[in-house]
């Protein structure tokens, strides 16, 4: 007969090398975790697709065939059309990168030929500060007159009466029913 001593070390070394794998494999997996994560955002234009476009010659049925329905039109001229790409950079525990950033910007004549054709890259961006200070609202300052005049009209004396011509048919407690009306809405007799 054969001793159990002999299979135990073979079963013991199975199961730590069994553990190591698995806890490497773990530990490995997590750095994934770490890794920056890459976006694409918008159409993906490539200089490869747009090089094929040749100003004068070139349709709009060319300009979708190469490169798509665009992001954008510009908004007073559908003769503008707008391709925005992007590719941005998710990192653990920092913000957002912007890696890469093109528009192309395509411009038609009214026959439909391609007129002009720009590329602009992310050293192109403008950079917009927020105004300092608040937007006034029209309306919001009323002056004396203003006030006098707008209450004229608003009092009711019947409509702490509890008839058919104040009370519940006020202007504020039902939908159709106004001051001196009765509650017939606003038609005249």
């Amino acid at each position: 007969m054969r001793s159990p001593q002999v299979k135990q070390p073979r079963s013991r070394s199975l199961r730590l090398f069994s553990c190591a794998v698995i806890g490497a494999a773990v530990g490995l997996s997590g750095c994934s975790l770490f890794k920056p994560s890459v976006l694409q955002r918008g159409s993906l234009v490539e200089p490869d697709d747009y090089n094929k476009l040749k100003t004068g010659q070139s349709t709009r049925t060319d300009v979708m065939d190469a490169l798509g329905s665009p992001t954008a039109h510009a908004t007073f001229d559908d003769n503008t059309w707008v391709y925005v790409s992007m590719t941005q950079v998710l990192a653990p525990i920092s913000f957002p990168r912007i890696r890469k950033q093109e528009a192309v910007v395509l411009t038609f004549d009214q026959d439909g030929i391609l007129h002009n054709m720009r590329v602009l890259h992310k050293n192109d961006a403008r950079y917009v500060s927020m105004a300092s200070g608040s937007t006034p609202t029209p309306g919001t300052k009323i002056n004396v007159m203003q006030q006098i005049l707008g209450n004229v009209g608003r009092y009711n004396p019947l409509s702490q009466m509890s008839s058919t011509y104040g009370g519940s048919t006020g202007p504020m407690n039902s939908m159709n029913g106004g001051p001196g009306h009765g509650g017939q809405g606003n038609s005249l007799p």
